[in-house]
């Protein structure tokens, strides 16, 4: 028995160190291969294969073995002199995330990216995020809704249900039921890739049934007119849709009204900022948007929801004096 114990610590033992000279970056890859792949999103995959190409230009011949909280420090530092913080966190996060794996597995003895120290060059201006409720009417109303401009159907879209622009381009006449005014968003268009195509939702929470005003619905009817049932509204077959493409009509709209230039996703933060503002709840904004949990919503929109906590004690101390 003891002979036994003996010959399975040295195989252990020798697995160990087979696995510690093994360089961080096929290590990593090996991960992302066997955890993300057919897992995640495309999107989600590829932001693990950017980290990837990251890793072997800051660390091309680090071993496992070689990774101290030094070595991955330094690591760090070196992706922070030209990312913002932000950036080098999410590189952080995703790098620690198989790292944590290998000490669990016990190819590594201890965590080196514990406690390290995540830095990143000073952030750029940013742009604004969302349009208040007077400007977004003005946007609105400068869009051209005939057939020779599609885009503006889609910027009415999202401004009105908040979709993503993935999901908004996988819209078929097959998703949206006009009797009952409900769009069911069940999946997305990969503008990304050059041959297009419908693919997954982000997450399963973003597969939803979400609700449009007449307005948007009579402007959908409309729209769907004469077309195929099961073929993108928004992408005209042979042509492909790019997001900068969408943006910079965006742009002259928001230009051509005196109002703040946002991106399309903006139209999207727009839609839900404002849902906020109305008083709806986060769950409902949270479930309308596709979010996997409210921590998300909340986090994305903290700035509003403390306005409107402080507008909230407002509310309470005048409801106590009249006790």
């Amino acid at each position: 028995m003891h002979m036994f114990l003996s010959a399975m610590q040295w195989l252990h033992g020798r697995k160990e160190h087979m696995y510690r000279k093994q360089l961080l970056t096929r290590y990593f890859a090996e991960w992302v291969d066997t955890y993300k792949r057919d897992a995640v999103t495309p999107i989600t995959l590829n932001k693990y294969l950017m980290t990837l190409r990251h890793l072997e230009v800051l660390a091309p011949e680090v071993t496992l073995g070689e990774l101290s909280r030094l070595e991955y420090q330094r690591i760090l530092n070196d992706f922070a002199k030209t990312h913002e913080r932000q950036t080098v966190m999410d590189f952080h996060h995703q790098v620690k995330a198989a790292i944590v794996d290998a000490v669990d597995e016990g190819v590594l003895r201890r965590d080196p990216t514990r406690k390290a120290v995540v830095k990143g060059k000073q952030p750029r201006a940013k742009r604004p995020k969302y349009l208040n409720q007077s400007e977004l009417r003005a946007m609105l109303a400068a869009l051209q809704l005939d057939d020779d401009h599609l885009t503006d159907y889609l910027l009415l879209l999202v401004a009105k249900t908040g979709l993503r622009f993935g999901e908004a381009l996988g819209l078929t006449p097959d998703d949206i039921d006009f009797q009952t005014q409900q769009i069911n968003v069940g999946k997305t268009w990969n503008y990304k890739n050059p041959e297009g195509g419908f693919a997954p939702t982000k997450n399963r929470s973003s597969r939803r049934k979400v609700r449009m005003d007449w307005s948007l619905s009579m402007h959908l009817k409309q729209l769907c007119a004469g077309r195929d049932s099961d073929k993108p509204i928004f992408v005209i077959e042979g042509k492909r849709v790019f997001n900068a493409t969408v943006n910079d009509r965006l742009k002259a709209v928001c230009k051509e009204c005196g109002i703040p230039v946002i991106t399309v996703h903006g139209l999207r933060h727009t839609h839900a900022s404002l849902l906020l503002y109305a008083g709806v709840s986060v769950a409902s904004v949270a479930k309308r948007l596709g979010h996997s949990n409210m921590v998300t919503t909340q986090t994305t929109y903290l700035h509003v929801i403390k306005e409107l906590e402080a507008k909230d004690t407002d509310k309470i101390m005048q409801f106590l004096s009249t006790l």
